[in-house]
């Protein structure tokens, strides 16, 4: 799997440790460096290959807004803030995510989760990091069977196991690949290709049976047909 070599740009020390403690919590995330402003982080990248930049927008000398603005080349960046006025700004700058302090570990494994899905891959090779009973577990894409809610929760169906973990549906479809998944009711969202069938209102999947919603029905019946 892919190393990203990550650059962490905060002012305040202990915000810059704790990306970098959550950073280390990942494998595949490698923090070379770690800068108390923008002009330290210039210095750096004039040398060095980024692949993924933690910022932050309020720091003394240049803002990380008006920095990214003048940036060319951009490595993948995800917004690090106490503010929630700069979003709508950020991701015009195509920022990949904004997390706003105080910042939960699982809210920092959607964001890093999109940068597995930003970057081009094969998809048996593409995973995910989810916090399930106390542990961080990887699981491949391609092993996805489907994926249930309940209430706050989730339940992600793999060819070998169950994991329960605290998430929106939402957040974690727009994790997937949208040519390889559907969501088949409010509930439910199934990989397009571990389907075995289709019988009149559900899907079969090995053992499993999933609803197909009469509103979601007409778009889950076109996606196979197209495919």
């Amino acid at each position: 799997m892919k190393q990203f070599n990550c650059l962490i740009i905060d002012d305040e020390p202990i915000a810059r440790k704790g990306i970098e403690d959550y950073c280390n919590e990942v494998s595949s995330l490698n923090v070379v460096a770690l800068c108390k402003n923008v002009l330290q982080a210039n210095h750096y990248l004039e040398k060095n290959q980024i692949d993924l930049i933690f910022l932050d927008i309020n720091m003394p000398i240049v803002s990380g807004i008006d920095w990214l603005k003048g940036l060319k080349n951009s490595p993948s960046v995800i917004m690090t803030t106490a503010y929630e006025d700069y979003a709508l700004e950020s991701f015009s700058y195509n920022v990949l995510d904004y997390l706003v302090k105080p910042i939960s570990f699982e809210r920092f494994l959607q964001a890093v989760n999109k940068v597995y899905k930003y970057y081009p891959n094969n998809t048996e090779n593409e995973v995910l990091f989810l916090r399930s009973e106390k542990q961080l577990k990887k699981i491949h894409i391609n092993d996805i069977l489907f994926v249930e809610a309940m209430q706050n929760y989730i339940k992600v169906i793999t060819v070998e196991e169950a994991i329960i973990t605290n998430m929106p549906l939402k957040s974690f479809k727009e994790q997937l690949p949208e040519d390889n998944f559907i969501q088949t009711h409010k509930s439910y969202v199934v990989s397009k290709y571990k389907v075995d069938k289709i019988i009149e209102n559900q899907i079969i999947i090995r053992e499993f049976e999933i609803p197909i919603s009469v509103r979601l029905r007409k778009k889950v019946l076109d996606s196979f047909n197209t495919m």
